[in-house]
Parts: C-alpha cells; sequence; structure tokens
C-alpha cells in the first residue's frame, strides 16, 4: 500500500492470476491504457482488460515459453514471440491466428508493430533484428550490427526509423527505407534495457543497466541529457502524450525527468515491484508487474503529479492524442512529418490452414468482454476505448486490497510443430552493423500440407522503398502496383544470378573429374585453384563425412581455407570451417605435438624428415588459426559455443 496522504496519487487496481506457470511477458495497449497482454511460461498469450478479473482471450500455439508481447498500434493485432524463436501474430477483431513467422535461432527478446501497417520488427538472444511483412509473408530485412542480445526495438512515430538496444550496451538507429545503420550511440557502460522516441520531436530516450537514462537528439545524433545516480535501473519508459516529460518506472518508484537541461520534476512511492510496462489512459499512469503466476496493475493519477519546472501539478492536457503535437509546447527540434493520408484495409490475407489452426487458437474466454472492446457497433471505424471513466482511486483510510483471482485456462497440450530445412543456399551478408535483406520462396496458397509459416534464411533484395513503410492513399489500386513490383523483383539480377551459376557449375564439373579419379588430395588442389570458397565448401562437405579421407598432406591445403571459412560472413562457411577444424584436430593435433616435441633421430630417416617438415607448416597455421577462434570464443550467437570448443582442442598450442 502506498503511505497514508498518498493513497489518492498512487494505488494497487488489482492483482490477478494470469497463468498456469510464471508471467514472462507483459505488454499494454498504448492507445486505449485499457488492454493488458500476459505471456507465461505454459506456452499461452491471455488477454485482459484492467481492472476486470476475467481473461478475455487465450491465444495457443507455442510450444515454447512465451518471451515477448505487444498490440498493433490500432490493438487489432497482437505478436508474441517465444523462446524457440518462432514468432506469431492474431489477429483479435476475428479471433484467429494470421501468421507465424520463424528465422529467429534463440529467444525472442523484443517486438514492435510498424505504426502504418503490417510490419513487424523481432530482436533475438542470436543478436539478429528481423523486419517482417506480414502481408507478403516473409522477412524483408535482417540486421546485423549487435554483438549482444537485443533488448528493445521501436518504430519512430512517422515510421521511417527503427530504434535498437542490445546487452551490448550500445543504442543503434536504423533507416528502413535506405536499409542502413543511421546512427550509433555508445556512451551507455551496461545493457541498454529500453528505448522509446518522443511521440513528436526528433528525440529519443534510452534507460540501461548502469542506472541511467539518456536523451539523444536524432538531428545531431549526440547526447542532450542524461540522469544517473539511480538506484535501480528502470525497466519501462514512456514520454507523457504530449511529450513534455519522460516518465520512468523503477522498483517502487516512478520518476518523472525532463531534459535540456536535465532534471526530475517529482517522484512518487509506488508498490509495484519491478514494473514492466506502462501506459496512459485518462490522465492516469496504468502500470503493470508480475510475480511467479501473479499479476498486479498500478495507477498513478497525473494530476497530482509534478510534470514540468514551475511545480505546477498535472499539466498533462486531458486526452492529448499521442499522434499530433502540442503547440503550447515549445519545441527545441524539428517534429516528425507524419504523413496527411487515411490508411485503407490492409490486403487480405489467405486463411491458416487445418494444420495450423489445430496449433495456433484463439480461444474466447469471456464473450461479452469480448463482444464489448472488439466488435462494438461502429466495427468499421473501430477506435480502442478512450472515453470510459478514470479507474477510481480507493478510500484514503481504506488499508486493503482487493484481491481478485481469475480463472486460469486449462493447460494446451503442445503441439510438435514439423521443423523444415533451413540449411539453404545464402549469399554473402554485408559487413558488420549494416543490414542484409531477405527474401522467402513466393508464398503458394495454403494447403492442409502446406501452413503458411514465414521463414528467414535467405538474403536477396525485394527492393523497399519509402512508400512500404506509409498509409496507402485513398483511390489507389494497390494489387496492381504489388503484381508489377513482384514482376519486377523476379526479373531484377536474373541475368547476373544465371551468370553465377554458370560459372559454378563450371568449376564443380573441374572438381569432379579430379575426384573422380580417387585422389582427395589433387580434387582439392583443384577446388582451391578456381578461387572459388563455395566449391571448397562442398568438397569439404563431402570429406567431414568421412574421416577416413583425412591425411597430412591434405591439413596443409585445407588449413589456409579454414582460415577463410571462419572468418567468413556466410554461416554455412563458418559452420563447415568450424566441423573441418575440429575432425583436424581431433586426428592430427596429437601427431603433429608429439613429432615436434620427439627428440631429434640419429641418421638419415628421409620419410620422417618430410613428416616433421609438414607438421611445423601445420602447427605453424594452427597457432595463426588459434588467435581467432580464442577471439570468436567470447561472441555470442549460434557459433559461440563451437568456437569455445574449438578453443578447448586447440588449448595445447599455448
Amino acid at each position: 500500500m502506498a503511505a497514508p496522504g498518498m493513497t489518492k496519487t498512487a494505488w494497487k487496481l488489482q492483482e490477478i492470476v494470469a497463468h498456469a506457470s510464471n508471467v514472462s511477458a507483459l505488454a499494454l495497449g498504448k492507445s486505449s491504457g485499457r488492454l493488458l497482454a500476459t505471456g507465461g511460461e505454459d506456452c499461452r498469450v491471455n488477454l485482459w482488460s484492467v481492472n476486470k478479473p476475467n481473461c478475455i482471450m487465450s491465444l495457443t500455439g507455442h510450444t515454447s515459453p512465451v518471451e515477448s508481447v505487444r498490440f498493433s498500434t490500432s490493438e487489432k493485432l497482437i505478436v508474441a514471440g517465444s523462446q524457440s524463436g518462432s514468432i506469431r501474430v492474431w489477429n483479435m477483431e476475428e479471433a484467429k491466428i494470421q501468421r507465424t513467422l520463424m528465422g529467429h535461432k534463440a529467444n525472442v527478446s523484443s517486438l514492435d508493430f510498424h505504426p502504418y501497417g503490417e510490419f513487424v520488427a523481432s530482436g533475438s538472444l542470436d543478436t539478429n533484428i528481423k523486419l517482417w511483412d506480414v502481408r507478403r509473408k516473409g522477412c524483408v530485412f535482417r540486421y546485423k550490427g549487435h554483438t549482444q542480445a537485443v533488448r528493445c526495438l521501436r518504430f519512430s512515430p512517422d515510421g521511417k526509423w527503427l530504434a535498437s538496444s542490445s546487452d551490448d550496451h550500445t543504442v543503434k538507429l536504423w533507416d528502413l527505407s535506405a536499409g542502413k545503420l543511421m546512427a550509433e550511440f555508445t556512451e551507455h557502460t551496461g545493457p541498454v534495457q529500453i528505448v522509446e522516441f518522443h511521440p513528436n520531436e526528433y528525440l529519443l530516450a534510452s534507460a540501461s543497466g548502469d542506472r541511467t537514462v539518456r536523451f539523444w537528439d536524432l538531428e545531431k545524433f549526440q547526447s542532450v541529457g542524461c540522469m544517473d545516480g539511480e538506484v535501480s535501473p528502470f525497466r519501462s519508459i514512456l514520454f507523457s502524450s504530449d511529450g513534455g516529460c519522460l516518465f520512468c518506472g523503477g522498483r517502487d518508484t516512478l520518476r518523472v525527468y525532463g531534459w535540456e537541461p536535465e532534471r526530475c520534476f517529482d517522484t512518487v512511492s509506488v508498490a509495484w515491484g519491478k514494473v514492466f510496462d506502462l501506459s496512459i489512459c485518462n490522465n492516469q499512469l496504468i502500470g503493470v508487474s508480475s510475480a511467479q503466476t501473479n499479476v498486479s496493475s498500478f495507477v498513478v493519477d497525473l494530476h497530482r503529479v509534478k510534470m514540468t519546472g514551475s511545480g505546477s501539478q498535472g499539466t498533462l492536457p486531458k486526452e492529448t492524442p499521442i499522434s499530433q503535437p502540442n503547440p503550447a509546447i515549445s519545441s527545441l527540434r524539428r517534429n516528425y512529418e507524419r504523413p496527411s493520408t487515411t490508411c485503407t484495409n490492409p490486403k487480405r490475407v489467405s486463411p491458416t490452414s487445418d494444420d495450423e489452426e489445430k496449433e495456433s487458437r484463439a480461444e474466447i474466454q469471456n464473450p461479452e468482454d469480448y463482444k464489448e472492446i472488439f466488435q462494438p457497433k461502429n466495427a468499421i471505424s473501430r477506435t480502442p476505448p478512450r472515453n470510459s471513466e478514470p479507474f477510481p482511486a480507493p478510500p484514503e483510510d481504506d488499508s486493503t486490497i482487493i484481491k481478485e483471482i481469475a480463472p486460469v485456462p486449462e493447460a494446451v497440450t503442445p503441439v510438435a510443430i514439423p521443423k523444415k530445412n533451413s540449411e539453404q543456399l545464402q549469399r554473402p551478408p554485408v559487413a558488420a552493423s549494416t543490414p542484409s535483406v531477405c527474401l522467402d520462396p513466393p508464398a503458394s496458397p495454403a494447403l492442409p500440407n502446406n501452413p503458411p509459416v514465414i521463414s528467414a534464411a535467405r538474403n536477396e533484395p525485394i527492393g523497399l522503398k519509402v512508400a512500404d513503410f506509409l498509409p496507402v492513399v485513398k483511390g489507389s489500386s494497390p494489387t496492381e502496383i504489388v503484381d508489377e513490383e513482384a514482376v519486377c523483383q523476379i526479373r531484377k539480377g536474373h541475368e547476373t544470378m544465371c551468370m553465377v551459376l554458370t560459372s559454378r557449375m563450371r568449376n564443380l564439373d573441374t572438381v569432379r573429374a579430379v575426384w573422380s579419379t580417387g585422389d582427395i588430395k589433387t580434387s582439392m588442389d583443384s577446388a582451391v585453384a578456381v578461387n572459388d570458397l563455395s566449391v571448397v565448401v562442398d568438397l569439404l562437405n563431402i570429406i567431414n563425412l568421412k574421416g577416413s579421407l583425412w591425411k597430412l598432406d591434405l591439413c596443409l591445403t585445407v588449413l589456409p581455407q579454414i582460415d577463410k571459412l571462419l572468418q567468413s560472413k556466410y554461416e554455412s562457411y563458418v559452420q563447415t570451417g568450424c566441423v573441418s577444424l575440429k575432425l583436424l584436430l581431433q586426428r592430427f593435433l596429437p601427431l603433429i605435438t608429439d613429432t615436434l616435441s620427439a627428440p631429434p633421430s640419429v641418421g638419415v630417416d628421409i620419410s620422417r624428415e618430410e613428416r616433421l617438415m609438414k607438421c611445423k607448416l601445420c602447427y605453424k597455421q594452427l597457432k595463426s588459426l588459434y588467435g581467432l577462434v580464442k577471439s570468436r570464443a567470447s561472441q555470442s550467437g549460434r557459433y559461440g559455443s563451437a568456437f569455445r570448443e574449438l578453443q578447448l582442442l586447440m588449448s595445447g598450442l599455448e
């Protein structure tokens, strides 16, 4: 409970049992402030109306704990990411699964919806950021640059930028239409938990594990303020509707900050523990937190909170639209230019298959609340409920908190999703901190044996433009434009690709002619001679299947190629290099070290001298490789463990 005299400023609204197991993700609807999504270790996503005890809808389909959830701007769609790396999008108005997105190799730790369309951004512990177009059914960009887990993603209010924060202590800003890194902020000294765009101005806020909150000017790309000295890091931040201040949720505390100059306007004690998300509704700040299976919601009356430096309270205008700047607030920098066009209904996607409907369902638990929220009479021009009364405060002398226990849906038996073959040929990705572009094969009509599961394993340009991230102008014919673009993209680069594949086929024929003689060493020499690393990879993938094919002579040829493979940007090349080096170390490292440490022989032994010379050359190449393996062993992601295993095998070289 809040302290006496503070009851009317901050109070606990309710506590519910949200899941049958621990709660692992929370998200509030930002438009209404009255919708709450919870994700749990029971692999479910449950939907609630704030201050009501019963679950409205339970969403099933994930077969591993839910790690992140996020509402779309209209609160019509909800997306959830799991521990296994899969992402699911549900349509809450139609009460059904809309898309399943596959492509991440680790936990999906962050999600966000684009403000003007069915784009979803996802960040993962695999350090990758992916941008998905649900209508086109594919991953349209993959952003590489972070070296550790991506913790938060946010689209800018005009929909043209994407901000990302990571455990690598950095905040990055990406230009979506240009497909490139715009800026990188490195002043934080701890993991950056969350980022948030100012609703109107070119300003970004970030909160870090180093217990600081920083403000970044997005015109000059520099820091314009830093609040430090907090007792604990902030888990959630939110700009006020007019952008005049920043609310920061810490342990049992709400702080209100300003910038230029940076200062704290107010501090409010709220017994919410670690607050996971914040939203604003009717001049009230809503905060949600969790403890094991329970979720608690709290209210802070913003009329009683100082939000300016003048000492006045409750300066937030009633129901100020988030998307419109407040002329009363003087702006020090440029404002976002939002398009004046009106969004038409998005292109209808094909229905899900029978298989996916069995695995992923939207089960309505409370029909009355569901109908009231998602199927109002004016469904065509639906907006989330905003005009309801503020949440009432308990009496000042009431020291009790009513705990409402909601019925939790019975646990669903996980359904195994059939795995697809993810080993596909890839083009070399671009340099670090730059985005690579992904394209999936054309989607075929949804059939029972072909569920609409979206994977992201290939890198091909699809030519996104600024218009892709803006609302569709009324009167346009999106179907014709999409078809035109599709044909154009199919034709683009076709001749170049044919030339590349023809050249590779010619090189493979050359190596195959030598391979038919049974001379493995000469076959590898010919693969190296054609100067095509993809041919070397193809040959190594065959040789790796049978360890008896490896000889000391072959090691001399392969080791320089392994050096190139381990430094390649191809994931498949790195994998082949790791497997080859592991086989080589297991079979030949003891021989090499024993030969080099043996005492000199008496007399002339030509074969021994030749073996000694080969071992010396191999040892020299392994020593140069050891530095590379050691530097990669500390990295996170898919191959960090593989490099650590190689480091252990090569420890004898020291």
